[in-house]
């Protein structure tokens, strides 16, 4: 059993700025945790093609775990496990989420439909209701080998209710998992997947043990890895519901509050 300690990242308002950017302060603490002989993960909603567009992650050559947990990939870019969401339950999630007015982005084994959210985040709300109007969501199915990932529902910002409002329909009713990365957002997964679920499964499929895990986030899908951490991290430009689970809060994202946070930690 190799035992060693263990750095679950987030990407997005964690280990990135407002500007999507990985600052030089925060690459180097990741490379000092690997000289160290730490186990970096980086554990995100996003999905790989989005995650390793950023060439300093892709040259660390550390685990990834994407689409909050749905899909685990090796150092070497391996897969290592994938949950992916029955097909009937996608067809009953889809038309709630529609006629309830979110805009739905579908991730799959083929690509996200119409978009993934990295492609549209920085649009406006009239961009982003322009791009969704009148997509054909039928034609994914008819796609051969396709599997559903991920179901991302989000909201106008001044329609943020209407994230609640879709919540309560799907509870109870359809089997699957389900988390907010920001307040006008809501991601749909196989029940077998989420941020906390995959770092046990990481341990199980390479043998591996950590003895501390130091997990890292700002989002209400961290808030399952924050429950297998034996130190939960939230940054503090999360929202209260998620600080509320963190054992510690540190500085932003945009203050390079990762970094700081493993200086404090390790008192290096």
């Amino acid at each position: 059993m190799f035992i060693v300690k263990c750095f679950s990242i987030d990407l997005d308002g964690t280990l990135l700025n407002s500007q999507h950017e990985i600052s030089a302060e925060n690459l180097q603490t990741l490379h000092y945790l690997k000289e160290k002989g730490h186990q970096v993960v980086i554990n995100t909603g996003r999905a790989l093609e989005d995650v390793i567009s950023y060439e300093e992650i892709k040259n660390l050559n550390v685990p990834i775990i994407t689409i909050n947990g749905t899909v685990l990939y090796s150092e070497s870019g391996d897969v290592l496990y994938e949950a992916s969401l029955p097909i009937d339950a996608y067809k009953q999630l889809l038309p709630i989420l529609r006629e309830i007015g979110l805009w739905t982005m579908v991730y799959t084994n083929q690509g996200g439909f119409p978009f993934r959210n990295p492609d549209v985040q920085d649009l406006s709300d009239d961009e982003k209701e322009a791009l969704f109007k009148n997509y054909n969501y039928d034609q994914i199915l008819e796609k051969e080998t396709i599997k559903i990932y991920k179901v991302m529902a989000v909201s106008r910002q001044d329609q943020i209710e209407l994230v609640d409002k879709a919540k309560k329909a799907i509870a109870g009713n359809i089997n699957v998992s389900y988390a907010s990365s920001y307040p006008n957002n809501v991601e749909f997964t196989s029940v077998e997947a989420n941020k906390g679920v995959a770092l046990e499964r990481y341990q199980q499929l390479t043998g591996k043990q950590f003895s501390e895990i130091y997990a890292f986030g700002d989002g209400g899908n961290d808030v399952e890895q924050f429950k297998v951490a034996t130190t939960a991290v939230a940054m503090q430009n999360a929202p209260d519901s998620v600080k509320k689970h963190a054992h510690l809060i540190t500085k932003t994202n945009d203050e390079n509050g990762f970094t700081y946070a493993v200086k404090e930690l390790l008192k290096i």
